[in-house]
């Protein structure tokens, strides 16, 4: 039902094979599958080659979210899944009742922006 796309922002050619898994997903996968781009190792910023600006634009292109993250220092990796499973859970929701603006009754836990230790969001 979701499908997490990662490169790593210090290595140029995971940010090209996107496109490429992207095209896989419209071949392969179930018609409306949630997906989320994520740029991880946000924690290496001197290192970086992919830049925010690039995620941005192919996140948007292909309508979906982008979440720059550090699977070592966790930073918004919580949000991330939560953002996911928030997504997941209103499109299944909106399916079972017929009516794509009411939320589904499972809820969760909005994140916490008040916390400045975190990488951007797109």
């Amino acid at each position: 039902m979701g499908i997490i796309l990662v490169y790593d922002i210090t290595d140029e050619k995971s940010f090209e094979n996107i496109q490429n898994w992207m095209k896989s997903i419209k071949e392969n996968a179930s018609a409306g599958v949630e997906r989320l781009l994520l740029g991880n190792k946000c924690d290496m910023e001197a290192k970086r080659k992919v830049q925010k600006e690039q995620a941005n634009k192919l996140a948007r292109e292909h309508g979906i979210r982008f979440f720059e993250t550090s699977a070592k220092s966790s930073m918004n990796v919580d949000e991330a899944f939560s953002s996911l499973a928030r997504d997941i859970l209103l499109k299944s929701g909106s399916r079972r009742s017929g009516n794509s603006n009411k939320p589904s009754s499972t809820d969760l836990k909005t994140c916490d922006k008040k916390n400045t230790n975190k990488c951007s969001l797109g």
